[in-house]
């Protein structure tokens, strides 16, 4: 699914978010034997500093971290014993400074770990995930710092700040608590060790994932294997087999990019059924790579966690500092919308069996079977074919439709850097400068948008810079990282209507973080609590469709010729097809999280977990969860979406309701609508409440209708079963 890189609540608690430029006030570092300056020095170069990946080498980044850990902690004493009472300057506003070397390995470190991660970094890895964890613990526990942050916290002299700065004391404040600053020392030596073996077990399992991914991929012996393949998937699974050493073969990688198009087209139902095992079985094989007891492990150890904070339960601590707030109002959302949809996709099953029994497939739709029956339906429905589609869908292409959306909208100009001129890590990496409307600079953007080995599955945003401009103005550095399959050399990149969409959605996060006017770090950007962030790059998603994108940018990618009027009208005519088939494959997914961290201490079998409730759900049997939890990266390889996947649909809520203020007004590009979406929601970050943020945007809180309204399912009579935000 669609990632981005945003604060878990451990994190935000004890340390200061992505890399800064260094300010006058911070210290110098000292030199390890290892001599890992690079990695920990303020940046240096044009913009304002940027990461020095051309320096990075695996063998520096341990004793790296192991330097900025040890300078912040330097920092963190410091600060807490400070003779002079605690004020924000000296206090909230000195742990802003704090910890800038450390922001800055973690960057690079960062990038290995989700784009470079060959088994030498992943040995890095596992060595420092708990070392980490426990240098989070020992700032969050750290009871003479809690003890100033609380004394700012409960000041009168608060009320004399600004509301940004109100924000910021309450957060750190907050996410303390939350992480146990209140306990007693043998509650937090035991959460210290649970945090530090969470941290293992989180990279264990993604290590699993990725393993599979790049091992357990399928090979096509022959022409007959790839009947129905469009040429363009045919051209990259050659190339991906000759990568392996497997000229003459075609090779169905066992990523999402690949395997989803495969499933679309191919007429080969013995390999659908292959290539769609291969792929929901990762991390559940029963061997040296199986997830299930790491799983059993980490939901226990959450539970116990969940405990000794003084919650019932995992999820209840997590939805803590959210707009949801409790589980019970995000399973009243995600069942107002689970009934319509289930039977929504009831319909478009029957749909599929009916061309399958007129064809005399003699078959019964499987999983494996829907993608490749539901594109029928949409060509005998809507008279569209995603063949028809891809041809006008050309990266380079839409890369340039986003730019232009933003430019429109909030006025951004993006100008691509000469190669060479910036380090990367990668020579698939390109960049832009982005200016605003009079020209001034905004900040950098990274793009690296192909699959390769040691890349991580998936699509997400990461700012290895926030915005600040509290010690001067600071311009963020972001990047999008996608995962499309690179065609053979000279060709170019064609992509998927979903896949089009995908890239949007990154672009919004992007957007989100280049915004950002806010003083302080912790509070920039994307550093929103979970079921917002997801707010601006959903809604990001809506310009792709636009009638205006698709005549600029939608062009043929051999004549050059503009989109058809007629296949345009297919494409807005077919908007809501297989929402079913969308809404009940994420919102099972979804359940099975908030289930999974509702059950407290219960000792779970993750297997058997998953097929108990989608017996309960009623989950029909044609479609599997988006992420199967043995390969649940999301909630799995981190705490960072753990009882929150539900924040998409949240979100969605939220963007429905947004779409319709546009519709309301001048249409997708009404620029009063979006200075004030610009200046509610994208620039204000986490320097305001977000409910605040929202009904200042919209003028009242959102309700459910608009969003089931936009999938296309019946809105109940009376209006919504939800409560509004």
């Amino acid at each position: 699914m669609r990632h981005t890189s945003t604060l878990a609540v451990l994190a935000s608690a004890v340390a200061l978010t992505a890399c800064s430029t260094p300010t006058k006030t911070e210290p110098s570092m000292q030199q390890t034997a290892e001599k890992p300056v690079a990695l920990l020095a303020p940046w240096t170069g044009p913009y304002g500093g940027v990461p020095p990946f051309d320096q990075a080498r695996v063998d520096l980044l341990a004793p790296a971290l192991e330097a900025a850990m040890a300078a912040e902690l330097a920092e963190i004493d410091a600060i807490a014993a400070n003779p002079e009472p605690p004020t924000f300057e000296n206090t909230i506003v000195a742990l802003e400074r704090a910890g800038r070397s450390l922001d800055r390995a973690r960057t690079i470190y960062g990038v290995y770990s989700s784009s470079l991660s060959t088994p030498e970094f992943q040995a890095v890895e596992r060595e420092m995930a708990p070392r980490l964890a426990a240098h989070a613990d020992r700032i969050a526990q750290n009871e003479a710092l809690f003890r100033r942050i609380e004394a700012v916290y409960e000041s009168p002299e608060k009320a004399r700040l600004t509301p940004e700065q109100q924000r910021l004391v309450w957060l750190r404040h907050t996410n303390l608590v939350l992480a146990g600053a209140r306990l007693g020392p043998a509650e937090k030596q035991r959460v210290a060790a649970i945090n530090q073996r969470l941290a293992t077990l989180f990279t264990s399992f993604g290590q699993n994932v990725l393993a599979d991914e790049e091992h357990n991929y399928v090979v096509l012996e022959k022409e007959a294997d790839l009947a129905g393949l469009p040429p363009g998937f045919v051209a990259s699974a050659a190339s991906a087999a000759a990568e392996r050493g497997l000229s003459g073969k075609w090779v169905v990688l066992n990523t999402r990019s690949s395997v989803e198009p495969f499933l679309t087209y191919s007429d080969r139902r013995d390999l659908r059924r292959q290539v769609f095992d291969n792929f929901v079985n990762r991390g559940d094989e029963g061997d040296a790579h199986d997830n299930n007891a790491i799983i059993a492990e980490i939901l226990a150890l959450r539970a116990e966690r969940a405990q000794l904070l003084g919650f019932e339960t995992h999820a209840h601590w997590r939805l803590q500092n959210t707009m949801a707030k409790t589980p019970e109002r995000t399973l009243e959302l995600m069942e107002a919308v689970w009934s319509p949809a289930v039977a929504r996709v009831r319909e478009e099953v029957a749909d599929m069996q009916a061309i399958a029994d007129a064809e005399g497939a003699g078959l019964i739709i499987e999983p494996w079977d829907y993608r490749y029956y539901a594109e029928k339906v949409r060509k005998a429905k809507y008279d569209l074919d995603e063949n028809e589609i891809k041809p006008y869908l050309k990266l380079d292409s839409l890369r340039e439709a986003m730019f232009w959306s933003a430019g429109q909208l909030y006025g951004l100009r993006f100008e691509p850097l000469t190669p060479g001129a910036v380090p990367v890590y990668h020579p698939d990496v390109t960049i832009w400068e982005v200016k605003d409307r009079e020209g001034r600079h905004q900040g950098l953007f990274y793009f690296d948008p192909y699959a390769r080995n040691g890349k991580r599955s998936g699509a997400w945003m990461n700012a290895y810079r926030p915005q600040e401009r509290f010690d001067g103005k600071v311009a963020t550095i972001v990047s999008n990282n996608l995962n499309f399959i690179e065609p053979p050399a000279g060709a170019a990149t064609l992509i998927g209507w979903d896949d089009a969409r995908t890239l949007f959605h990154e672009f919004g996060h992007a957007v989100h973080g280049l915004l950002s006017n806010v003083s302080y770090p912790s509070v920039a950007g994307t550093r929103v609590v979970r079921d917002y962030v997801e707010l601006p790059s959903q809604i990001m998603e809506h310009w792709l469709s636009t009638r205006e994108v698709l005549d600029r940018y939608a062009r043929h990618s051999v004549t050059g010729e503009p989109m058809p009027d007629g296949l345009v009208e297919k494409i807005r005519r077919a908007e809501n097809f297989n929402q079913g088939f969308a809404t009940v494959e994420f919102l099972s997914a979804a359940l099975v999280d908030m289930k999974l961290h509702l059950a407290g201490s219960r000792r779970i079998d993750p297997d058997a977990f998953e097929r108990d409730t989608m017996k309960a759900i009623g989950m029909p049997r044609e479609i599997v969860m988006r992420h199967r939890t043995p390969q649940f990266m999301h909630i799995f390889s981190s705490d960072s979406y753990s009882a929150g996947y539900y924040s998409y649909l949240w979100a969605d809520k939220l963007v429905a309701d947004s779409w319709e203020a546009f519709k309301e007004a001048g249409g997708p590009w009404d620029a009063a609508v979006a200075a004030r979406f610009a200046e509610h929601v994208l620039s204000a970050g986490n320097s305001v409440d977000p409910d605040l943020g929202y009904r200042a945007f919209r003028g009242r809180d959102a309700t459910v209708e608009p969003l089931l309204r936009k999938r296309g399912f019946p809105v109940p009579a009376g209006g919504a079963s939800d409560k509004p935000d």
